[in-house]
């Protein structure tokens, strides 16, 4: 089993290197956000107006979900541990200086995910069942046609692969191991409970999974984000230089100090990239999975809310645990141990004696929801595969699965699912590429089509 792991450790390496996915990645987002005239970063405001605005579905459109609980299930997945561990593992390996860089993987990739969700509905189906299905094994079959098929199959199996690992496993295993450690549970006790609690919600289906979704996501980014703002305010003075810290360290090599054996420019980047591309997921493809649920007439506005999921995740939630980590100023202490140690010691020093607690609880509830919307995306890519006849198996499956997740040794699997999280975002991004003229089309038309102040309403 060793010698498998280290195998797959290794073509992982490999797939996530900086010769084959992380500049595919960028280069796609800088490509969309030239080709659509950055207009993602000019129309933020409007668009939060307009995820606001979308809490309630007009009834003479079609879909399945209202399209902020849409984009709540695709947010469910994508606000997850990287909001947590991600970042602590990127300040620990490449200093500060890798904030920076997740925060510019986050500005291009609005230009990815509201491609990706503006595809989504452009090219989705509607099953016998009546359910919405879309994501980019759709929008590769119906988008490029029959010769490409190939391409869209691929997608489906690396995809629902992932969901198992990246998305069940390892998630639970995250929330059993903090609740444990920080409050004393029995972890057979969490395994249980959370099979019960992920089963019921299941068991409802993508609109049970919206519905929670379009609570505990808002709550907890809220939530997060405002002790955030609490800890930088009762540490003003050191708010200042923990952001200078960051943008210093993006241009300069980190100097050793302590445990960190120190930094280089490339490395800070190449490490700020990878987990802000694991935190946000623009460009894996498992997103518009999600989006392709909205009730909407027109694929454009769904785009609009898909295009501001990285930079909640990234610029807002993900600053925060960065911030704080650099305001305990202790981050490159030889004891810290692991990145969940790293953050749960930053803010226990910020809140003394329950700032630890908060991180075990906020960790668990990212890690729960991350599974609810990553049971979409295998749903659905089980569905693409087999029919619509794999929805229930699949979900009895997928919910039989975590308490083993919750239980085993994980290494392997970790291994695996960063492997296959990879190589979804291999044929997803050569079909945003080929697909990139029917977005800008489709955009244009839109905006021309629509006054400044219709833009946005449904």
């Amino acid at each position: 089993m060793e010698q498998l792991t280290n195998f797959v450790d290794t073509l992982g390496g490999y797939v996530w290197g900086p010769y084959v996915l992380l500049p595919l990645l960028v280069g796609t987002g800088v490509y969309l956000i030239i080709g659509l005239k950055f207009m993602p970063w000019l129309n933020m405001v409007p668009a939060f107006m307009h995820m606001w605005r979308g809490r309630a579905a007009n009834s003479e459109h079609q879909g399945e979900l209202s399209p902020f609980k849409a984009m709540m299930t695709c947010m469910a997945a994508t606000i997850g541990t990287g909001n947590i561990v991600g970042v602590a593992t990127a300040i620990m390996i490449g200093g500060p200086g890798a904030v920076f860089w997740m925060w510019i993987t986050a500005l291009v990739g609005m230009a990815t995910k509201y491609s990706e969700a503006l595809l989504a509905v452009k090219y989705r189906e509607v099953t016998p069942a009546g359910d919405y299905v879309g994501g980019p094994m759709y929008y590769i079959k119906n988008g490029l046609g029959d010769s490409w098929k190939w391409m869209a199959c691929l997608f489906a199996l690396f995809g629902m692969v992932a969901s198992f690992g990246i998305g069940n496993m390892t998630q639970c295993n995250a929330i059993t191991g903090n609740l444990s450690t920080a409050f004393g549970l029995p972890p057979t006790g969490v395994a249980i409970a959370l099979f019960v609690i992920v089963g019921v919600v299941l068991i409802g289906g993508v609109k049970r999974i919206g519905d929670v979704a379009g609570v505990v996501v808002p709550f907890m980014a809220v939530t997060y984000i405002i002790l955030g703002i609490i800890i930088m305010l009762m540490n003003y003075d050191k708010v200042g230089p923990a952001f200078l810290s960051i943008f210093e360290y993006a241009f300069a090599p980190a100097p050793a100090v302590g445990g960190f054996t120190g930094a280089s420019i490339m490395m800070a980047m190449r490490y700020g990239v990878a987990r802000g591309l694991f935190s946000n997921e623009a460009g894996l493809g498992s997103g518009p999975i999600a989006h392709a649920t909205a009730i909407t007439d027109n694929p454009v506005r769904q785009g609009f809310l898909g295009m501001i999921d990285p930079f909640i995740d990234t610029v807002l939630v993900c600053s925060m645990t960065a911030i704080i980590i650099l305001i305990a100023g202790d981050w490159h202490a030889a004891d810290r141990g692991t990145a969940a140690i790293m953050t749960s010691h930053a803010f226990g020093h910020a809140l003394p004696g329950i700032g630890q607690y908060f991180v075990a609880i906020a960790l668990a509830l990212f890690a729960f929801t991350t599974i609810l919307g990553w049971c979409v995306y295998g749903e659905r890519c089980a569905v693409y595969l087999f029919g619509h006849m794999a929805l229930k198996p699949f979900r009895l499956v997928f919910t039989l699965v975590v308490p083993v997740g919750a239980m085993m040794e994980l290494t392997f699997v970790w291994s695996l699912s960063d492997l296959f999280n990879g190589l979804m975002a291999l044929p997803n991004l050569v079909a945003l590429l080929l697909l990139s003229p029917v977005v800008f089309k489709l955009t244009r038309e839109y905006f021309a089509r629509y006054s400044r102040d219709k833009m946005f309403d449904d």
